[in-house]
Parts: structure tokens; sequence; C-alpha cells
């Protein structure tokens, strides 16, 4: 039910990027992937009425506002349109360990498949056009060694200097700091067009947040002698008029807070120093908190749809 309402959320952002795109390349791409995605929420809609079940309302095209003059450039949208793929890649393979029926597990194939094809053409696209920078290189072990001394997990020694990140590490922080930048270009474009006063005061939070977490990273790459991402691209115009409804930013905002949960999770599982497992703690908190204030507020407006009962 849920994925409706992503699915639809998407969809809607693809009109409105596709119909104010000025590159052939990028419009191309969306078109395609809107075309891929229309069909696929159909099917999701006749499982639904074949079971008898109650199809979600989703977002509409009451939440897009097509005569809106465009609110990013230089790229943002395909930043974006990589992003929100970079979310159903993981939500996929999550639905798939918690699918039994068979035609919902080729539903859930298919959809990786359209996902992972079109998350590596945004990728590709970025980089052909020269909006984001491929992450540091490192040179290649020479050796297998193994850790063989508690300093290493404690990510200092007794005269507390820190050892250098590893390459997993830095992985996570990379892609930390790259979510965050794109996730505070949406939000200032939000922000500069949403008239509702509660919604504006979420997003200036959400802000605030965004560069507390980028700051805090980014220091920790420049510790290493490692020069932090940063991107020429995704810049928000003048305009103040809101090209979708503020149900669909605040959705979109909170997609991008559960990603971000479930990032900094997987960061603090996977880093070995205990000082970075500290820091993505105290941000999951943050974030948790930030998102349960916004889930609130979708619930006060009357914007959040509930999922459905385990009625047995």
């Amino acid at each position: 039910m849920d994925d409706i309402s992503k699915k639809s959320m998407i969809l809607r952002i693809l009109d409105y990027f596709i119909e104010k795109a000025d590159d052939q390349k990028a419009k191309e791409l969306m078109s395609e992937l809107r075309s891929q995605l229309h069909p696929i929420i159909l099917k999701m809609k006749t499982t639904l009425e074949n079971e008898g079940a109650a199809v979600p309302e989703g977002f509409t095209k009451k939440d897009v506002h097509l005569e809106a003059p465009k609110l990013w450039d230089n790229g943002f949208d395909i930043m974006l349109c990589r992003v929100l793929k970079e979310i159903s890649m993981g939500m996929y393979v999550l639905h798939l360990t918690m699918a039994y029926r068979q035609d919902i597990i080729k539903l859930y194939k298919d959809m990786s498949e359209i996902t992972e094809n079109f998350y590596g053409h945004f990728t590709q696209y970025l980089l052909d056009k020269n909006l984001y920078t491929p992450p540091t290189y490192v040179s290649m072990p020479t050796a297998t060694n193994y850790i063989g001394d508690e300093d290493y997990l404690k990510g200092t020694n007794i005269f507390g200097k820190k050892r250098p990140i590893n390459t997993v590490e830095f992985g996570n922080i990379y892609r930390t700091i790259e979510t965050n930048i794109t996730g505070m270009q949406l939000l200032n474009g939000f922000i500069q067009t949403t008239k509702d006063e509660d919604v504006k005061k979420y997003f200036m939070e959400g802000i605030q947040l965004a560069k507390e977490i980028i700051s805090e990273f980014s220091n920790i790459l420049l510790e290493n002698n490692i020069q932090p991402p940063a991107t020429p691209g995704g810049t928000v115009t003048n305009s103040t008029i809101a090209p979708f409804s503020e149900k669909l930013m605040m959705f979109c905002n909170y997609l991008l807070c559960a990603f971000s949960l479930g990032g900094g999770g997987f960061s603090a599982g996977f880093s070995l120093r205990k000082d970075l497992q500290s820091k993505n703690a105290v941000f999951g908190k943050d974030i948790y908190q930030y998102q349960l204030n916004g889930i609130q507020l979708m619930v006060s407006k009357g914007w959040f749809e509930e999922p459905p009962k385990m009625d047995v």
C-alpha cells in the first residue's frame, strides 16, 4: 500500500521535472523512467483491487502544479531522481525479504531492475555533465592484513591521535555528505515556495540539521586530508511559486529522513572507529526526532494516510 504513495509521489515529481527540463538527455531519461513506472503503479492497484482491498489515494495531479516556473536548475532534477532511486533500491531489497507470493516477488524484482538501470544512467549523466565529481582515488592494497590492536577500534591511541579512516568508512561518510547536500538544495526550494508557516519552519529545522551533518563529516575527511564532496550543480532559482503541494513536499522529506536513518544505521554498523559510530548514533537520534516531528505535523494537517490494520 505504502509503495503506491511513494511511486505516485515520484510520478508527480517526474511530471514537473519533465515539463521544465531544458536538457534533452535529462528529459529523455526522466520520460523513460516515468513510462516504466506508470504501469507498475497500475499493476499494484489492480493487485489490491483483485484482493478486495482499498487503493491508497497517494499523490494525484492536484499535488503538482506544472504551470509553476522552474524552481531548481543546473542538473538538480537528475540529482534528486538519483537519490530517489537510491532509496528505492534499498526498499525493494528489504521488501523482497518480506514477500512470499510469487507475483509480489516478481513485482519487486522488476522494480529493482528498473531502479538499478536508471540509477546507473543518472549517475553517468551527472558525471558526464561535470555536476558530480567521483570520490577520491586510493592506492590499491599490496597485502592482506589483520587488525592486531584494539586501538584500531577505539580510533585513537594512548596519545589521542586518531587513526586514518579506512575505505569502508570513507564510502559511508562520502555518501552521507553527498545526499545531505542534495537534501539541503531540495529544502531550500521548498522553503522558498511553501505558504504554510508550520511547514516552512519545519523545513528550516531540516536545513540546520543537514548543515550540522555535512559540517561534522566534512571535518572528518579534512582531518584525513581528503576533499569533501561538493557539487557545482543543483541551484535554486528565484521562483516563489510552489510546484508541489505541501502534502507532497512533507512526504518527500519524510522519505529522505527514513533514508538517512537507514544509511546512518548502516554507517554505524560498518564503521570500526568508535567516534564515527557515536556520531552516527547521535545524528540518528536527531534525525529520528526530526522525522517524528514531521509525521506529527502531517497527521495534524490530515496529510498522512494510515497503513492497513492487521485485521486477522
